[in-house]
């Protein structure tokens, strides 16, 4: 049992690294849910399966979704606001 919780916990610490090393929104999104899983691995494997369920629940399936809703209406407020004319578009002597 020792040696799973070792790779377990060497798991979490390379993960999380990864997370925190990728600089775009959505990759980083998806690694945070697989850090989630591999957090519920680790959660089981120290015989918490309630807290295990919750986190992949939360972790892995709610806030994932969330963030990558909320990136998604970022970007096309982006877009729309790339797509409206600026000051200088107008034209026009005044």
């Amino acid at each position: 049992m020792n040696g799973l919780l070792a790779v377990l916990l060497t798991l979490v610490g390379a993960v999380g690294t990864l997370t925190v090393a990728i600089r775009e929104p959505v990759r980083q999104t998806i690694a945070a849910g697989f850090l989630s899983l591999v957090l519920a691995l680790l959660f089981f494997a120290l015989q918490a399966p309630d807290v295990a369920l919750s986190e992949i629940v939360v972790g892995s399936i709610a806030v994932p979704g969330m963030l990558l809703l909320a990136i998604a209406k970022i970007r096309e407020q982006e877009q729309s606001a790339d797509h409206e004319p600026g000051e200088a578009d107008r034209g026009g002597d005044e």
